[in-house]
């Protein structure tokens, strides 16, 4: 067991600054870790009290007045340091729609899958949301710092008591839509979700996006720490004995109904979201019980990095059903019948079978 899932699986006190009523929000046992129920999932931005809360430690309390953010390392000619009224006056401002999802999102449902026991959060299907972040383009907090020429990887760090870190390539780093945020929703950035200021990392698993950050490193070569080593790695079949890091997340698609759900009978509409990572959704289908595959509308459009709205018209029959629904990217890859196996069951998206009563 890797020391970061030992922390979440011991931890038994509630452990975030925000309510987490269970009408808004999925407890998974750590008190580090609160999905959001798929139900109560309003519009096409997740409102920042129901947006999932992934924690490795308890969510720190850290003053703006006092807060600095480091960026140092050997990939840089000169050390540089900002304070948060900087970010704010020294650096245009943009923002960007962008989805995060936590790698290990659907974790207990991949243990039904195949019938084995994963070791970390045991995240049902909530662990994914989409926001308007507002920030300054990381790439611009790394110029004046002077980047050399050898440089390879950018690796943020947080000022949580686990130091959460991980390294992107510079290229990723330097990418139009790489920010450090410090608004959500055009909101300042609530405490559980990175105040001061956080990373945002598009299409990439959501460990990259790390929170609290307080020190930025520049390296000219490649960097190794826990979060690429020991989790958030893909170990097993197909995969090198030293595991392969997980960077941007497989297609998926998400039912807006409780697991199982219970429908009234008579005509209604089935929505839910769809998610490819850095691609785009290109289409959604669904099928119910054996009936044959059929297209579902896609409500927002799929672009690279954020989920799209789909729905579907249904007039139940009475009794017991399966809803299947399947997104497809826009490399033509679609939602497999059964996940890919790995040893710390990440990236679950095989078509789930999902269970309604009607009347």
């Amino acid at each position: 067991m890797t020391e970061q899932h030992a922390v979440t699986r011991t931890l038994t006190t509630r452990e975030v600054v925000k309510p987490t009523p269970a009408e808004l929000m999925e407890d998974t046992g750590t008190g580090l870790d609160f999905g959001t129920r798929p139900d109560r999932m309003p519009g096409h931005l997740t409102p920042a009290d129901r947006f999932f809360v992934r924690n490795h430690a308890p969510t720190p309390r850290l003053d703006a007045a006092t807060w600095t953010l480091m960026i140092e390392g050997d990939g840089v000619r000169a050390p540089v340091s900002y304070t948060y009224d900087d970010l704010w006056r020294r650096f245009p401002m943009v923002s960007v729609v962008r989805t995060l999802e936590c790698a290990g999102n659907r974790r207990a449902l991949f243990a039904e899958e195949t019938g084995a026991r994963f070791d970390g959060t045991q995240w049902g299907r909530g662990a994914v949301g989409t926001a308007e972040w507002t920030g300054v383009r990381l790439r611009d907090l790394l110029e004046p710092a002077g980047i050399t020429s050898r440089a390879c990887e950018v690796m943020p760090e947080g000022l949580d008591a686990a130091r959460a870190r991980r390294p992107l390539p510079l290229a990723k780093a330097l990418a139009d839509d790489t920010l450090l945020a410090v608004a959500m929703n055009g909101e300042v950035l609530p405490l559980d979700h990175g105040f001061p200021a956080r990373v945002v990392v598009s299409g990439w698993l959501g460990a990259a996006s790390i929170k609290w950050v307080g020190r930025i490193e520049v390296s000219e070569q490649p960097l190794r720490v826990p979060w690429n080593t020991r989790d958030y790695v893909l170990f097993g079949p197909g995969h090198p004995a030293e595991g392969t890091p997980i960077t941007g997340v497989p297609v998926s698609a998400l039912v807006e109904l409780p697991w199982p759900a219970r429908l009234r009978r008579g005509p209604q509409i089935v929505r839910g979201r769809a998610f490819a990572g850095e691609r785009a959704v290109a289409a959604v289908d669904y099928r119910v019980d054996d009936d044959p595959w059929r297209p579902a509308v896609l409500t927002t459009p799929g672009t690279a990095g954020v989920w799209a709205r789909w729905q579907f018209h249904w007039n139940p029959r009475p009794g017991d059903h399966v809803i299947r629904v399947r997104a497809i990217d826009d490399q033509g890859r679609a939602q497999p019948d059964s996940s890919a196996w790995n040893a710390l069951g990440y990236c679950q998206n095989a078509v789930l079978a999902h269970p309604v009563m009607v009347g």
